[in-house]
C-alpha cells in the first residue's frame, strides 16, 4: 500500500504538471491517488477535474474544428479532401472514447466507491454525467443513444444527492444544473427542458443568497451568470407558440451583456 508520503509526492507533481500545462501527466499523476482507492481531498479531485478537463477539451475542439471543416469541402464536392479529413477526425474520436472510458472506470471502480455521500458523491455523478455527454456529442446511432441515456441517469443521480445534501447556492449543485441542462439543450434537443432546469436553479440560488458564503461566493455567482445567460440564448430557440412556463424577460437584469453570451456558452462546456 502506498504510503502517505508515496501519495503526497503524486499530488505534489500533478501541481507541477498544471503548472507546467502538461496535462496528461496531471491526468497520470491523480490516477495513482485515485487507485489508492481513498476518499481524494477537494484539492486533490479538483486536480484530477482540471488535467481530465484539458485532456479532453483540446480533443473536443479539435472535433469541432474538423467536422466543420469537412462539412464545408462536402459542400464544395472535394471528396478526396473528406475522405482524409474523416479518417482524421475519426482518429480524433478514438481518442476521445478513450479518454472518456478511462474517466468512467476510474469514477466507477474508484471514486465512487471511496467517496462518502453528498459533496463527492455529486461531483463524481456530474462528472460521470459530462463524459458520457461528451461521448454523445459526437457518436451516431445505437452508441449516441446508449452515451444520452447513461448520461442522463448518471445526472439524475447527482440531482437527487445535490437537492437532499447540498444547498442551492453550493457551486457543485450550481455547476451540475448548468451542465445537466446543457445536456437536455444539446444532446436531447429540448430547449424548453433546459430553459427550466436552468430557471429553476437560478430561482433557488437568488432566494437564499444570503446564505452563501464568503468562500463560495465567487463560484457561484460566476455559474448563476452562466445558467443566465444560457437562458437568454436558449429562449430564441422556443417557437412562438409553444407553451413557455415563465415570463420571457425575467433575466433582462442589469449587467446583461448580450455581445459576451457566446463566450459564456462557450465556458459551458469545461464546466
Amino acid at each position: 500500500m502506498a504510503s502517505q508520503r508515496e501519495r503526497e509526492n503524486f499530488v505534489y507533481i500533478a501541481k507541477l504538471a498544471e503548472q507546467a500545462e502538461r496535462y496528461e501527466e496531471l491526468v497520470e499523476s491523480m490516477k495513482k491517488v485515485a487507485k489508492l482507492d481513498v476518499e481524494l481531498t477537494v484539492e486533490e479531485r479538483n486536480l484530477l477535474s482540471v488535467g481530465y478537463k484539458n485532456v479532453i477539451g483540446a480533443r473536443r475542439a479539435s472535433w469541432r474544428i474538423l467536422s466543420s471543416i469537412e462539412q464545408k469541402e462536402e459542400a464544395k464536392g472535394n471528396e478526396n479532401h473528406v475522405k482524409g479529413i474523416k479518417e482524421y477526425r475519426q482518429k480524433v474520436e478514438s481518442e476521445l472514447s478513450n479518454i472518456c472510458n478511462d474517466v468512467m472506470a476510474l469514477i466507477d471502480e474508484h471514486l465512487i466507491p471511496s467517496s462518502s455521500a453528498g459533496e463527492s458523491s455529486v461531483f463524481y455523478y456530474k462528472m460521470k454525467g459530462d463524459y458520457y455527454r461528451y461521448l454523445a456529442e459526437f457518436k451516431t446511432g445505437n452508441d449516441r443513444k446508449e452515451a444520452a441515456e447513461q448520461s442522463l441517469k448518471a445526472y439524475q443521480m447527482a440531482s437527487s444527492t445535490a437537492e437532499a445534501d447540498l444547498s442551492p447556492t453550493h457551486p457543485i449543485r450550481l455547476g451540475l444544473a448548468l451542465n445537466y441542462s446543457v445536456f437536455y439543450y444539446e444532446i436531447m434537443s429540448s430547449p424548453e427542458r433546459a430553459c427550466h432546469l436552468a430557471k429553476q436553479a437560478f430561482d433557488e440560488a437568488i432566494s437564499e443568497l444570503d446564505t452563501l458564503s464568503e468562500e463560495s461566493y465567487k463560484d457561484s455567482t460566476l455559474i448563476m451568470q452562466l445558467l443566465r445567460d444560457n437562458l437568454t440564448l436558449w429562449t430564441s430557440d422556443i417557437p412562438e407558440d409553444g407553451e413557455f412556463p415563465f415570463p420571457m424577460c425575467w433575466w433582462n437584469v442589469d449587467g446583461d451583456r448580450p455581445g459576451n453570451v457566446s463566450f459564456s456558452f462557450r465556458l459551458v462546456s469545461y464546466i
